[in-house]
């Protein structure tokens, strides 16, 4: 295949780890430090230093640090003092954003050579908590010339108002539904999901840039200990994401006729070919259903026929996996079988979960595998929020055919069923699916999606210390309850 010269080509990638930060003792780097570093790694990735000098983009993820305008104390630490700043929004998909938006600029010749870089020093902050520290991180001041995305309200107020507000409450709750789906047992569907973890930990111990490399058995992974405590039923702490990272990774991004003008060698070339965008409903309260997305199935299927390569014919697959349902959901809807490998990192648990900047993670590995094995493909996918915001990323050594191509599949999305709520609805429902939340000293609370006797859906939780122990050992799903006018359930 034949490449235009404005087809858009990752050049450099690069991943860090900072492992002995002490902030106690003044030791270690603050995220921008380590964002700077990872840029200068990804321009000597690329066999050419002098390609800073170039850079007339520097595009930084968002992340948990108050720096205003990173992206410009990056790009004069790299010595491109007027390089466009942008930064994105929250999300676990606003990597493959960014990165489709800057090859689509690339493409029109409206950018020469674009730096995507993010950090997070969760590890760091949670020592300083600790040892009671307070850091001394700058702010890096200035108003950025873009911002990526848009800050979207992705809870119903009837979950915020039973209890339910975080990803380590709702992703146990579609994993259950999962359970439910499947026909499965308890015991059943812990083997099963525990095996698959327990294949992504296997990865880790094979990526060099992975931050928990001692591979876990399956038995490990779903066996409760002082180390792998019960979170949200059905999740102990090893089917968790790992935000206790300090990491940070850099892509550098240009054309063909400037990689060659520039002397990147060839070898180093990773073509994005397709690209889409999808979002589910905001409010997970107005899902159909809390196993399947219909975003991931249209987006993912047009990214696919984008990039005119047939799910089987895919060689690497990384699915966003900040918990097992997720990697589940995405696997089903995209036809991808769970016997094969579905990251190329690792996970979120055992390869590194630096909040939003993962998936930079994942197409930095996956380039490093593709320059290892010319013409094959590699599908990245992402996800943001309650598994609502996708985005999916499709690369290979060879360049693609017809120039890169994206899309926003929205409307056929759109179009798909939805679910009504019913937030002041009190009397008999149905138990859709739950969870059961821990704290020190074991089950603390229930949460439970609820069906009405209309369909709609509402929400309900229980502190019956009775109802918690039969939760986590029976199958709650589908049970009848009544709800009462205060949340609580009474079965």
């Amino acid at each position: 295949m034949q490449q235009g010269p404005l087809t858009p080509v990752l050049i450099g990638v690069a991943q860090l780890e900072q492992r002995h930060a002490d902030p106690a003792a003044g030791v270690g780097d603050e995220p921008l430090d380590m964002m700077a570093a990872a840029v200068r790694a990804a321009a000597m990735d690329a066999e050419c230093p002098a390609l800073l000098r170039a850079v007339d983009s520097v595009r930084v993820i968002r992340g948990m640090w108050q720096y205003q305008d990173p992206a410009k104390a990056i790009a004069e630490a790299i010595g491109s003092p007027n390089a466009e700043t942008g930064i994105s929004m929250w999300g676990g998909n606003s990597v493959q954003s960014v990165l489709s938006a800057s090859a689509l600029e690339i493409q029109r010749g409206q950018r020469r050579v674009v730096v995507l870089t993010g950090a997070e020093c969760g590890r760091t902050q949670a020592k300083a908590r600790r040892a009671g520290v307070e850091l001394q991180w700058r702010t890096a001041p200035g108003t950025p010339d873009r911002r990526f995305g848009e800050e979207l309200k992705m809870r119903h107020r009837i979950e915020a108002q039973r209890g339910i507000a975080q990803p380590i409450q709702m992703y146990p709750i579609f994993e259950n539904a999962i359970r439910y789906a499947r026909e499965e047992t308890l015991s059943a569907h812990m083997e099963r999901v525990s095996e698959l973890w327990a294949g992504f930990s296997r990865v880790a111990a094979d990526n060099p840039h992975a931050w928990i490399r001692d591979a876990k058995t399956a038995q490990e992974v779903r066996t409760p200990s002082a180390f792998n405590r019960p979170v949200s039923f059905p999740y102990p702490k090893l089917m968790n994401s790992n935000s206790n990272v300090d990491q940070a990774a850099a892509l550098i991004l240009c054309s063909t006729a400037t990689a060659r003008q520039l002397g990147v060698p060839a070898r180093k070339w990773i073509f994005p070919w397709a690209s889409t965008e999808a979002h589910d409903t905001y409010a997970v309260s107005n899902r159909d259903s809390l196993h399947r997305s219909p975003a991931i199935r249209i987006a993912g299927a047009r990214c696919l026929e984008l990039a005119q390569v047939a799910v089987d014919d895919v060689d690497h697959v990384d699915l966003y996996s900040c918990f097992p349902s997720a990697v589940q959901v995405a696997a089903a809807e995209l036809g991808l079988g769970e016997e094969r490998p579905l990251t190329v990192t690792g996970g979120l648990t055992f390869g590194g979960g630096p909040l939003n900047n993962y998936v930079m993670h994942a197409i930095a590995r996956m380039a490093e595998i593709l320059r290892e094995r010319p013409g094959e493909v590699g599908l990245v996918t992402s996800n943001g929020g309650f598994i609502t915001k996708h985005a999916f990323g499709v690369y290979s050594s060879a360049p693609p055919k017809g120039g890169f191509r994206h899309d926003e599949p929205q409307a056929a999305v759109d179009a798909t069923p939805t679910r009504e709520v019913a937030p002041e609805y009190a009397g008999p429902v149905r138990i859709e699916s739950y969870t059961v939340m821990y704290d020190a000293d074991g089950p603390s609370v229930g949460l439970a999606a609820c069906r009405a006797q209309d369909g709609r859906r509402t929400w309900g939780n229980t502190a019956d210390r009775s109802v918690l122990q039969a939760m986590i050992s029976e199958e709650f799903c589908g049970r009848p309850a009544t709800l009462r006018e205060s949340g609580a359930l009474a079965f």
